[in-house]
């Protein structure tokens, strides 16, 4: 549900641009979603879209087209690893196995306990510094050797006491 609270940040992003081209902010609409919802819903693609003046499907293309938006709910961690091809050079494929048995889940799926979702993705710009993930979306982590995954996820689940 869109509060009037998530519309008035909408406006906020919507000033910044020219009143003809208030759909530009449809991917700070999106991000608002996200950070209210943790995913982004059909429904609320259809707000946005009613709101920005801009048919249904330009939301959804937007939505689908990038993968930091989640069309389905996602674990409080999204771990998000680069298997493109210089990650793959230097173990990205690997990281990504490792951390699917440390889970218990196969890429996609989230931990019963609904702690993390696993994901693959494409280059995060940081080739020198491979295998790479990012977490949430937000911190990107260099040189995960099974080691630094193996500390990233156990310090992880002490946060939340798990």
């Amino acid at each position: 549900m869109i509060t009037e609270a998530t519309k008035a940040r909408f406006a906020r992003e919507v000033a910044k641009y020219p009143p003809e081209q208030k759909q530009s902010a449809v991917m700070a609409c999106l991000s608002i979603v996200q950070q209210e919802e943790g995913w982004v819903s059909a429904e609320s693609e259809a707000v946005i879209a009613e709101y920005l003046g801009m048919p249904q499907i330009a939301v959804h293309e937007v939505t689908t087209f990038y993968n930091m938006y989640n069309q389905q709910p996602v674990g409080k961690y999204k771990l998000n690893v680069c298997t493109n091809l210089p990650c793959q050079l230097r173990d990205g494929q690997k990281a990504l196995h490792h951390l699917e048995k440390k889970l218990g889940v196969s890429m996609g799926e989230t931990t019963v306990d609904g702690l993390f979702t696993l994901q693959q993705c494409e280059c995060l710009g940081a080739c020198a510094d491979a295998p790479v993930m990012l977490v949430n979306d937000r911190t990107m982590c260099s040189f995960m050797d099974n080691d630094k995954l193996d500390q990233l996820v156990d310090g992880l689940r002490a946060a939340e006491g798990k």
